[in-house]
């Protein structure tokens, strides 16, 4: 991959929809070019998939919030994990080394639902611990980082 590669992908970072022809005109390349550069990186598996960003007030989530959550022990990794991939209001769950194994993003409507899945989480077989803390207003958000290697 280089610096040609880091470029498409910046732009459809940006906006997944925009054609080959205005990527073209962005990053000063043939379309044919843009157009094989994409399916290269798309086969070798650095494309994904392709996806949108909704608005979660929009959406009817009012509440965002982090949690960071502690288990007793490795042994509840799996289970934790599969409960977190089913719930919906976990928009985000990363495995994390530190005082804390997990940290979650939470986006539900209102702080008693968040309430309501606090205590679900709390009451998980294996879960020692967790901190919560509400995010007050998003600065920056963002999938993947495209910069220069």
């Amino acid at each position: 991959m280089d610096s040609m590669d880091r470029s498409i992908l910046k732009c459809l970072s940006e906006n997944s929809r925009q054609s080959a022809t205005q990527i073209s005109r962005t990053v000063h390349l043939s379309i044919a070019a843009v157009i094989e550069r994409i399916r290269k990186l798309e086969r070798s598996g650095v494309i994904q998939q392709y996806t949108i960003v909704a608005d979660p007030h929009k959406l009817g989530n009012e509440v965002t919030a982090l949690m960071e959550v502690s288990l007793e022990h490795s042994g509840y990794h799996e289970a934790f994990a599969k409960a977190m991939n089913e719930n919906d209001h976990i928009v985000e769950c990363s495995y994390l080394t530190g005082d804390y194994d997990f940290m979650l993003k939470i986006q539900t409507q209102s702080s008693e639902t968040l309430e309501q899945i606090h205590r679900m989480i709390k009451s998980m077989e294996g879960v020692s611990g967790t901190k919560t803390y509400f995010v007050l207003k998003q600065i920056k958000s963002g999938l993947t980082s495209v910069s220069e290697a």
